[in-house]
Parts: C-alpha cells; sequence; structure tokens
C-alpha cells in the first residue's frame, strides 16, 4: 500500500469520526429511560471506536508526514482512552466484566473478529533501543550469577565404562538385527514372486482377461481421483474448505513486507529532518524577522504608553512575568466555551482532546494542496506558523524587560515623588516576602528515600540477583488462541449467565493491561486500573497473559509471588526495602508489571502447617498500602493469578484486586481452533483424515496446557517426517489424553460460585433480582413493624 493510499485511509477514518463525535454530542440532549437502549448506544459507540482505533493505528504506523503523525498520535491516544471511558460505562451499567455484541455486530454488519482490540505498534517501536539494552544488560546479569535458565543445559551424568560398553553393545546388536530381517523380507519376497510366476506359468495366463482386469482398475482409479477433486472444488467454491496454497505467504506480501520496512526507514529520516528543520527555520525567523518583530513589539506598547497616559492621566502598571507580561495587554478574550461536552451517563476527559484533533485536521489538512509534497516530507511554512509564536513570546520577554525600565524612567521624569512612594511600597512588600520564605524553610519532606545513596543501576542488579526481577518470555497476547462467544447475547435474553469465551479474556487484558500500560496520555486520564486478578482453573494460560503484558508494552516484571520472596529480606525492616526497592526501580523505568502468583497464598483463610516456614502472608498488609501509593502518572499494574481463590479471605482479597478476571476452561469452538493450530505450530499437517472436530469434541473439559502438552509429546521428529506417507488420525491423540484429569463442571461451578460472592458478582445479582429483592426487604421491614406492634399489645 502507497503512502497515497494511507492519506486516503486517514482522511476516510477522520470523517467517520468527525460524524461519530456528532452523534455523541446529538446523545447528551437527548434522554435516555431503557437500560437496554443505553447500553446498545454505548456498544455502538464502542465498536465504531475501536474500527476507528483499528485505522488510525495503520496510518499513524506507515504515515511517513512527520507533523501528520503528531495530529493523529494526538487523536490516536484520544481514542484509546474512550474506548477505556466506554468500557468502564458498560461495566457500570451491566455490572459485569464481560459484554456481548452479537446483535450490534450484526446491525452493523462487521465480522467478530473486529472487536479485536489492536495493540498500537509504537509502543515497542518508540523504545526498541531501551528495551534491546535493557535486555543485554539483564542477560549479562543472569549469566554472571547463573540464574539464566534459558541457556542452562542438563546436566550429564557420568556412566561407568563398562555400562557404557554394553549401551553401544544394545544398539550396534538392535542395528544388526534389523539389517538381517530387511535382508530376510527381500529373501522371502523374491523366493514368492518366483513361486507365483511358476503358478501362472502352469495355469497359462490369458492376456485379455489380465489387461481387462488393468483397465478396470485403472479406470476406477482415476474416477475416484476425479471425483475426489471435483469435490474438494465444490467445497472450496462453498467456502468449507480454503483454497490450495491457502497458508503459504505469497510473493506479494513477501513484497509488501519489504515495502513497510522501507517505509519504516523513510519514517525515521523525515522525523530527524524534521528536528533538524524545527532548530534551523527559529534560527533563521530569528535572524530575518526577529529584529523587525522587536522592533513592532516595542512601538505596541509605547502606543499603549501614550494612550492610557492620555485616557488617564497617569502612565499604566506594567504586568509582571508571571501574568503573561505585556501579552496580556493585546489578547483578545474569547467566550468560554460550554464544558458539558461529554457523554450524558458521565463526563469525558478524552471527548475534549479528540475534539481538538479533529478540529485541526478540518482547519489544516482536510482540504490542504498537497501536490508539491510527493515525498510526504514536512512542510516548512507549518514551523514557520509555529515557531513564530515560540519566537514571539522569546521576544517579548526581552522586550518587556527593556520597556519595564523604560516605564519606569518615563515615571520619574514625570513625577519623582509618586515614584519615591512605589519604591518604598516595594521595599515593604519584600520584606513581608522574605518573612514568608523564612516560613516555608521549616517544612520537611515525609517521604524518606531509603536508598538515596545509590543508583537504579545498582538497585536493578540486586533485583536481578535476588531474583524478583525476572526475563518475561517473548509471547504476543495474539498467541493466546480462541474463538468468540457467538451466543453470549441470545443466553442473557434467557437470564442465563454465559461463561466468557477466551478472546473475551483476552479482550480485556488488551483494554486494562496493555492500553494503560503502553501509552502514558492514557494511563493518566482513563479510568485507573491499578491491579488485576486472574482466577481460572491450572492450564488455561493465565502466566502467559502476564507474559503477554509484558512483552506487548516492554514492561520490567517484578515476581513478587509468596513461594518467591520467601527467606528474601527478612524482618520487617527487610520487607520495607524490599517493597521500596521494587516500586522505586518499577517507577524509574516504567511500565512494569508485578506480578504475584498463587496469590490465594497471601491472603489465606488459614495457613497450612507445611507453609508456615515460607510465611506467605508477608504482604498481605503491604499490599494496600502499595496500592494506595500509586498514581496516575506511574505506570505499574499488579497482576495476581490464582487457581483456588476459594482458599483466600475474601474481603481482604476483594480490597486489594480492582479487577477480577474469571478464565474459563476453553468451549468447543476455542478448543477446535486450539487443535487446529497448536498442531500446526509443532510442524503437523491438517488432512481429511485428521478429525479435529472430533477431537475437540472428547476434550471438553481439557485445557490449552493439555492440548499443548500432548500435541508435543505425539509431533516427535519422528513423527512429523512421516506424515507424506501417514497421515496423523485424532486416535494417535487420545492414549495421551487418558492419563490426564480434566476440568470438571462441578469445579467450573465452584469458580463461579466464588466469584458471585465478589463485590461485582453481588451487584450483578441484585441486579438481576431486580424489583425482587426490593419487594423482598419491604416484606422483611413490614413483618418487623407487624411483630414490634404484638409485643407493645402483650
Amino acid at each position: 500500500m502507497s503512502s497515497a493510499m494511507y492519506n486516503k485511509m486517514w482522511h476516510q477514518t477522520q470523517e467517520a469520526l468527525n460524524s461519530l463525535l456528532d452523534k455523541e454530542s446529538q446523545n447528551i440532549t437527548q434522554p435516555h429511560r431503557s437500560q437496554v437502549f443505553i447500553f446498545q448506544t454505548l456498544a455502538t459507540f464502542y465498536i465504531k471506536y475501536v474500527q476507528i482505533f483499528r485505522n488510525l493505528e495503520n496510518a499513524y504506523d506507515q504515515i511517513v508526514h512527520p507533523q501528520k503523525r503528531i495530529l493523529i498520535r494526538k487523536v490516536l491516544d484520544g481514542v484509546m482512552g474512550r474506548i477505556l471511558e466506554l468500557k468502564n460505562e458498560m461495566v457500570n451499567l451491566e455490572l459485569t466484566e464481560f459484554h456481548y455484541f452479537d446483535d450490534v455486530l450484526q446491525d452493523l454488519k462487521l465480522a467478530p473478529e473486529q472487536l479485536d482490540i489492536p495493540i498500537p505498534k509504537y509502543f515497542l517501536k518508540e523504545k526498541l533501543e531501551i528495551i534491546k539494552g535493557r535486555e543485554k544488560i539483564l542477560a549479562q546479569i543472569l549469566a554472571d550469577s547463573g540464574l539464566d535458565m534459558s541457556q542452562m543445559k542438563y546436566p550429564l551424568k557420568s556412566i561407568p565404562l563398562e555400562e557404557a560398553i554394553k549401551l553401544i553393545q544394545i544398539a550396534e546388536r538392535a542395528r544388526q538385527g534389523r539389517l538381517r530381517a530387511i535382508f530376510m523380507k527381500q529373501i522371502f519376497l523374491r523366493e514368492y514372486r518366483a513361486k507365483q510366476a511358476r503358478l501362472l506359468g502352469e495355469k497359462g495366463a490369458d492376456v485379455g482377461a489380465a489387461a481387462l482386469h488393468i483397465q478396470k482398475v485403472w479406470r476406477g482409479f482415476c474416477q475416484s481421483k476425479k471425483t475426489e477433486r471435483e469435490r474438494q472444488e465444490e467445497m472450496i467454491f462453498l467456502g468449507m474448505n480454503p483454497p490450495p496454497l491457502f497458508d503459504e505467504v505469497s510473493a506479494t506480501i513477501i513484497q509488501a513486507e519489504k515495502v513497510t520496512c522501507l517505509r519504516n526507514e523513510v519514517q525515521i529520516k523525515h522525523e530527524e529532518d524534521y528536528k533538524e528543520a524545527m532548530v534551523t527555520i527559529k534560527g533563521d525567523l530569528k535572524a530575518v524577522e526577529g529584529p523587525d518583530l522587536k522592533e513592532q513589539l516595542q512601538d505596541q506598547i509605547r502606543h499603549w504608553f501614550i494612550e492610557c497616559r492620555n485616557l488617564t492621566g497617569t502612565f499604566p502598571d506594567y504586568p509582571e512575568v508571571e501574568e503573561g507580561g505585556s501579552a496580556i495587554i493585546f489578547s483578545k478574550k474569547t467566550p468560554q466555551q460550554e464544558e458539558d461536552e461529554g457523554w450524558k451517563m458521565s463526563p469525558s476527559v478524552f471527548l475534549r482532546t479528540i475534539e481538538e484533533g479533529n478540529n485541526t485536521y478540518k482547519d489544516m489538512w482536510k482540504d490542504k494542496d498537497e501536490s508539491w509534497n510527493f515525498l510526504q516530507d514536512y512542510d516548512p511554512e507549518l514551523i514557520k506558523e509555529e515557531k513564530r509564536k515560540e519566537l514571539e513570546s522569546e521576544i517579548r520577554l526581552q522586550v518587556d524587560e527593556l520597556m519595564r525600565q523604560e516605564l519606569k524612567n518615563l515615571k520619574l521624569a514625570v513625577n519623582r515623588e509618586k515614584e519615591l512612594l512605589a519604591k518604598t511600597g516595594k521595599k515593604k512588600g519584600g520584606k513581608k516576602a522574605k518573612k514568608k520564605k523564612k516560613g516555608k524553610k521549616g517544612k520537611k519532606g515525609k517521604d524518606k528515600d531509603l536508598t538515596a545513596d545509590r543508583t537504579i543501576e545498582s538497585l536493578y542488579k540486586e533485583l536481578v540477583e535476588e531474583g524478583l526481577l525476572i526475563q518475561a518470555l517473548k509471547v504476543n497476547l495474539s498467541d493466546y488462541i480462541g474463538e468468540y462467544s457467538y451466543l453470549g447475547t441470545t443466553l442473557r435474553h434467557l437470564s442465563i449467565e454465559p461463561m466468557p469465551s477466551l478472546l473475551d479474556v483476552r479482550q480485556l487484558i488488551a483494554l486494562y493491561g496493555v492500553l494503560p500500560l503502553g501509552s502514558a496520555a492514557v494511563h493518566e486520564h482513563a479510568p485507573l486500573v491499578k491491579s488485576l486478578l486472574l482466577a481460572g482453573p491450572s492450564g488455561v494460560g493465565k502466566k502467559m497473559l502476564v507474559h503477554a503484558i509484558c512483552t506487548e508494552t516492554g514492561a520490567n516484571l517484578f515476581n513478587l509471588s509468596a513461594e518467591n520472596i520467601a527467606g528474601k529480606y527478612p524482618g520487617k525492616s527487610g520487607l520495607q526495602m524490599m517493597l521500596h526497592v521494587v516500586l522505586k526501580v518499577a517507577r524509574q523505568l516504567q511500565p512494569s508489571v508485578v506480578w504475584i502468583g498463587d496469590t490465594e497464598k497471601t491472603f489465606y483463610k488459614k495457613v497450612p502447617s507445611a507453609e508456615r516456614t515460607m510465611e506467605p502472608k508477608r504482604l498481605k498488609k503491604q499490599l494496600p498500602k502499595i496500592l494506595k501509593l500509586l498514581k496516575p502518572n506511574d505506570r505499574i499494574l499488579i497482576v495476581g493469578t490464582t487457581r483456588r481463590p476459594f482458599d483466600a479471605e475474601l474481603q481482604s482479597f476483594c480490597r486489594v484486586y480492582q479487577k477480577i478476571i474469571l478464565v474459563p476452561r476453553p468451549d468447543y469452538a476455542s478448543r477446535y481452533v486450539l487443535w487446529k493450530q497448536i498442531i500446526q505450530r509443532h510442524g503437523g499437517v491438517v488432512t481429511n483424515a485428521l478429525n479435529v472436530s472430533c477431537l475437540a469434541k472428547v476434550t471438553d473439559g481439557f485445557t490449552q496446557g493439555h492440548i499443548v502438552e500432548v500435541v508435543r509429546g505425539v509431533l516427535t521428529e519422528r513423527r512429523v517426517r512421516q506424515q507424506t506417507h501417514r497421515p496423523l488420525v485424532a486416535l494417535e491423540f487420545i492414549p495421551a489424553l487418558s492419563s490426564m484429569s480434566p476440568v470438571y463442571r462441578e469445579e467450573e461451578e465452584t469458580f463461579k460460585d466464588w466469584y458471585a460472592k465478589t463485590p461485582m458478582g453481588k451487584k450483578r445479582a441484585l441486579a438481576l433480582m431486580g424489583g425482587n429483592a426490593g419487594k423482598e426487604k419491604d416484606k422483611g421491614k413490614k413483618k418487623g413493624k407487624e411483630g414490634k406492634k404484638e409485643k407493645k399489645r402483650k
């Protein structure tokens, strides 16, 4: 795709955004009573913003014009924030983290895949060098301290000489046995063919019958192949099977990737040229227009002196620097804009940013003639406009100093007595100011830096050596495979609460974890999520999601699991020091993820006797304090993972974890996609002989971890090589599954029952009960009143 096409995409997206902003402003004035209508409105806006987000992200990544990219980035951050605001509104409205848009998607004629939240590439591109440098340092520290598990090989056991000779002899005898078996088979086949030839020779071969038999077999074979080919063509035509070479990368895609890489290089070059031009053009303006601008400003201010003298009889007081200097004299005051420009249900922080960006686009870029700028380099005229304002403010400061002195001299010449009075007044004021300053010296800072004498590098190294700062696995969020839940809305209409699908979970991780950590602007103003809990059975990919958040945002990963911190930084002061160092490094090198694995141990109802020495509850009282210390500009996310949340004390557990996400076992659709993709990723070929649907059906209750383990066990190097003459079949995967324990429905129900006791679960249950809950309360009150009356009578 050429630059012109990306420019066209941007213009079309801006038009779509403009119409969406108009609809948002119209909805402010309309009263909404129906909850269903409000949710559909929110869902429609949410889905449309996601489409705009996808297109803007694509345009920002590929457009090479540096000034356009600045504007797109501003709007992109605003759209991201607005998506998070709308998500927060939907959560507050429906009292659940998961929402289903089947009917809205159908109305908008969109596929479910278009609900996927894209991860902006600039999260990693803009700090690629920093991330690479940090990874290099981390790898070096791990290698020096001998903690690098990725490079550690299994230690070879020393074998006695006799045993080694015995093993070699066994292998050699087996090899000779195989060769002898092949030799004997060849002799047997030779003798069998000779015997058959003798028998045929005795009977006498009928050449015609033999030819007819061969023809029948050959024609049958040709027809079966032809029928099979026609069947495949029909299935491809109907869209039931992919076309041939569907999975292979075409030459066009390879060429497009090359062009993208080249465009990225051009983008970097144009950015550098733009930064250089910002300096050079300002210098040129200062040299050419600076003197004239200075003289013009002085004339304006002198004219103001004379006007004031003529009108009032005295010279005016010159505005101070803090007030804005002479700029406030000539500034044109405009009526304040109305501040009710937000979504009716709650005021929006990001709508104004989006509208400002949209207005800038309409004023500057919508109808701009760019026929001269084929290479899409920077526009010098726009830089001049921007730098003129900067230059004017700089020269104004110099002129103000000169004109302040000039006004002082004029006042002295006209009225010396007033000037003397003014001087004495200033001296008094100065003394008072000094007194105030003395009073301020007594204040002391409350926060103490326990490691003020140490560098961040030394603290970073200490945390790595202690195993508290670990290397995140390279896993993308897109690697969390699954399928959408297509019956969510239908089930909710029938008052049945569906289990979320894997892609619903993935979407929440993108919204609550990746987008805020990746963008500082979004994190600072969007609804703040400081902590996240992933609860679900073993093997559903909770740890993988934690690593994916770090990979997508380039975040550091701190491991504060109960097992990992056991015996480290002992005592109360040691714990305080550990948390101080972790938070200090996490802030300085943000974004950061603080992971607490098996987090139910930190909040145990009763600590098992076997784990008492580990002191699993060390962080219980500290975690709420840490959350209070985290501010909107601290891009730090606390993520807990648990497979037994019901072992924890619910009240303190829910006080720490702001968002709780249930990670379910995969449903049929997700299992089908999982089997297919995991087999292919491990070198397997999916043919008609392999019934993936059957595998998905019989593995109900098995998790992603089970499926990966089974596929790895079956698809050995030898089995992968054999696929050409022996295709994979479903039966091969069953024996390995028989030794594994699935997640039974009862366990899933236990998770659902536990979630129903959490604050969000309780609110949802009360909302579903609706008026019945209120009626029951009224009945209880009435009964209570009647009981009191009866007691009085007695």
